[in-house]
């Protein structure tokens, strides 16, 4: 019965429900304890049984650091608590990356072991536990981001001295790093090749987590831009503040002293002169005949132009030499285009090599010109002319990826009739 009953999924299943239930409602029926030794250091024994405490401490709910020593709450029930209230001093993030992707690998090899058995109710129970894995490791995320936002909108902006506020920005600081180096472990090459071809496994470890990441990544740069717009601010009101307090203080050094018109004095100070300097706008009247003479010294003293004027000779007509050199060689390539066909005639049916012709020939043309012609001619000929020759083209496909058919020779002969 043992083993059956270890074997048995239902029977596993309702003992972990029992126990489960058991262990809330402990925690609802000592709610009132638990909550003063939240608050205090130590959880009052006054209000507690012998059988309570027995039940507590079995369950982990409490434990007992020394013998000397009260009874506390345990770590987890206590960060559970501060979760609940969203109590961010005492609440703790761990977002341990590392270990969460070793328990997903785990749990991959083990869905893929019970898939390949048919196993399919291990199968699904795998599955299961990978889904609440990935959405614990995306909630510890997420839960820091908003531990983050918490402190901003709270301790870290309204914090007063300028101590105070450096710290708590390094610690923030300091924190987001550790959640960038956490993200930076998750390799998606790896999930990649660990979940293979399943479609299930690869929905939830690769597109929806990477999605959730970048949603991660980029609560993250908010709060971090965030919080260098809060720190420059700052020390901008700091040293307004600093020159208010440091006035305030000369003043009662010297309570008679009376600030000076500096607005009647010939040398102002460098820090009170911060007005920009006001150029006198002026245009020369040239209706006087006083300032005739001062125009007319400061026209000849204007400095001569450092070139000399070049003198542009007229354009003469454009001449039509280049386009009509373009015109000859046209003309040349078809002439000789013209003579292979003429040979192809006189070999009474037997195919010649375009590129043969070329080399034999000696000519001075590219292969791709004059494979160009060779075919453009062939098109060129009328219908009933056109079935006089047989052109044959030797090409091959550019690459398997590309259907591009690439020339290399043409053959042409005449069409003897039947």
């Amino acid at each position: 019965m043992i083993g059956a009953d270890t074997h048995d999924p239902h029977a596993l299943e309702s003992r972990l429900v029992s126990t489960g239930a058991e262990r809330l409602a402990l925690l609802g029926k000592h709610a009132e304890a638990l909550m003063a030794g939240y608050t205090r250091d130590e959880v009052p024994l006054a209000a507690l049984s012998e059988a309570a405490l027995r039940k507590l401490l079995a369950a982990r709910i409490l434990w007992r650091p020394d013998e000397q020593g009260g009874v506390k709450l345990a770590p987890k029930v206590r960060e559970l608590i501060a979760e609940m209230l969203a109590d961010e001093s005492r609440r703790h993030v761990n977002a341990d990356v590392a270990e969460t992707l070793e328990l997903l690998r785990s749990l991959v090899q083990s869905y893929r072991e019970a898939r390949d058995l048919g196993e399919h109710w291990r199968q699904e129970q795998h599955l299961l536990r990978l889904r609440q894995e990935v959405d614990d490791l995306n909630g510890r995320f997420a839960d820091a981001i908003d531990s983050l936002w918490q402190r901003l909108n709270s301790d870290f902006g309204f914090v007063s001295r300028l101590n105070d506020k450096i710290r708590e920005n390094d610690r923030a600081q300091k924190q987001i790093v550790r959640l960038l180096d956490g993200l930076a472990l998750i390799d998606f090459d790896e999930l990649i090749e660990l979940v293979g071809s399943d479609g299930a496994l690869r929905k939830l470890l690769i597109s929806q987590l990477q999605q959730q990441l970048s949603q991660h990544y980029t609560g993250l740069r908010e709060v971090q831009r965030r919080l260098i717009e809060l720190m420059a601010r700052f020390r901008q009101q700091q040293s307004r503040s600093r020159l208010v307090a440091g006035m305030a203080a000369f003043l009662r050094e010297h309570p008679g002293f009376v600030p000076g018109n500096y607005a009647r004095r010939s040398e102002v100070p460098a820090l009170v002169n911060r007005a920009t300097p006001l150029t006198a706008a002026a245009a020369p009247a040239l209706d006087r005949h006083l300032d005739v003479k001062v125009l007319t010294e400061l026209l000849h003293r204007l400095p001569a132009p450092p070139h000399k004027p070049q003198t542009v000779t007229a354009a003469g007509p454009a001449e039509a030499q280049e386009a009509s050199l373009v015109a000859a060689r046209q003309q040349a390539l078809k002439q000789d285009v013209e003579r292979f066909y003429l040979t192809v005639i006189d070999h009474d049916g037997e195919a010649l090599s375009a590129l043969a012709y070329l080399r034999a020939s000696d000519m001075a043309w590219t292969d791709e010109i004059w494979l160009f012609q060779v075919i453009a001619e062939f098109q060129g000929l009328p219908r009933g002319e056109q079935c006089a020759f047989r052109l044959h083209q030797e090409e091959s496909q550019a690459s398997p990826f590309n259907h591009l058919r690439l020339i290399h020779d043409v053959h042409l002969q005449l069409a003897l009739p039947a």
